[in-house]
């Protein structure tokens, strides 16, 4: 069983998340079923079927959940001395030598990871390519987009 690395407000939102499932989303699929129940016949009886399938897909979510902070290695970067080295949980600054743009990348776990917030997997192309790397280091990347290239502008632990 691997440790899968995790930040702290990712810790949090999974917490968060697996008690929303429990404390809320629970009891109302089991309050449908029972009322689907009282209809009589659940050979042909869509509500039922469709909140039993709801219900195993919560439970499967809670599994996950649970076995994903089981397995955690939570790790705070705030605590760590900043080298200017890009390590797990550090917020990359970066420079696209192609259209100049400034971006800024935070390297989180597979759970946390969204790119519309410009949180991004840490086995991700980019995310490899940025492990290891230092404050000006120039970086090529092959995305599905084709090759692109960076300058490493600032790395923060926040």
């Amino acid at each position: 069983m691997d440790k899968e690395p995790i930040t702290v407000t990712g810790l949090k939102n999974l917490k968060s998340e697996l008690e929303n499932l429990k404390n809320t989303q629970r009891p109302k699929v089991v309050e449908a079923i029972a009322e689907a129940r009282s209809h009589g016949d659940l050979k042909e009886n869509a509500e039922y079927h469709a909140a039993k399938e709801q219900q195993a897909l919560i439970e499967s979510r809670v599994i996950a959940i649970n076995d994903l902070i089981a397995r955690a290695n939570v790790i705070d970067v705030t605590k760590i001395e900043n080298e200017g080295k890009v390590i797990f949980g550090s917020t990359v600054k970066v420079q696209d030598l192609e259209s100049n743009k400034e971006i800024s990348y935070k390297l989180v776990g597979q759970d946390e990871a969204d790119i519309s917030k410009n949180l991004i997997f840490y086995k991700s192309p980019i995310g490899k390519t940025l492990i290891g790397k230092n404050t000006g280091d120039m970086i090529s990347v092959n995305t599905p987009s084709g090759e692109r290239s960076f300058e490493i502008l600032d790395v923060k632990y926040i």
